[in-house]
């Protein structure tokens, strides 16, 4: 262990899906204390194949880029749907509310931006 680094298997991460009950669509592992990132907010999310999230979500200050890793899907970005595949990186401003979708081999994307916590605010069932 550093004071100047830190590595991190994003697979050794704690998955928080099964704590919210979703577990059947998602992992989603929550990296920035395990690294210990004071400053940057930075997740994976791997979605089972034709699975969606189970809500939206946005923020008031953080900007966030997302990078898909593997497989494709979509993402609705507010009222626009648009299709993913891997290496597509889409960069999202705070107040746009998003979500994914998997395709038939799943999703796998990398989350990073500025670490506000407090910020995001989920929305339920927002892309039914």
């Amino acid at each position: 262990m550093s004071d100047t680094y830190t590595i991190k298997n994003l697979r050794a991460v704690h998955d928080s899906a099964p704590e919210f009950g979703l577990s059947d669509v998602q992992e989603a592992r929550f990296a920035n204390d395990e690294l210990e990132a004071a400053d940057t907010g930075f997740s994976f999310h791997a979605l089972k194949p034709g699975r969606r999230q189970a809500f939206g979500h946005r923020h008031e200050q953080a900007e966030e880029v997302y990078v898909v890793l593997a497989g494709s899907g979509r993402v609705k970005l507010d009222d626009e749907v648009l299709d993913l595949g891997p290496l597509d990186a889409v960069r999202v401003s705070p107040a746009v509310v998003r979500a994914f979708e998997a395709g038939p081999e799943g999703l796998e994307v990398l989350v990073f931006g500025p670490r506000r916590k407090g910020d995001g605010e989920l929305l339920p069932g927002w892309w039914s």
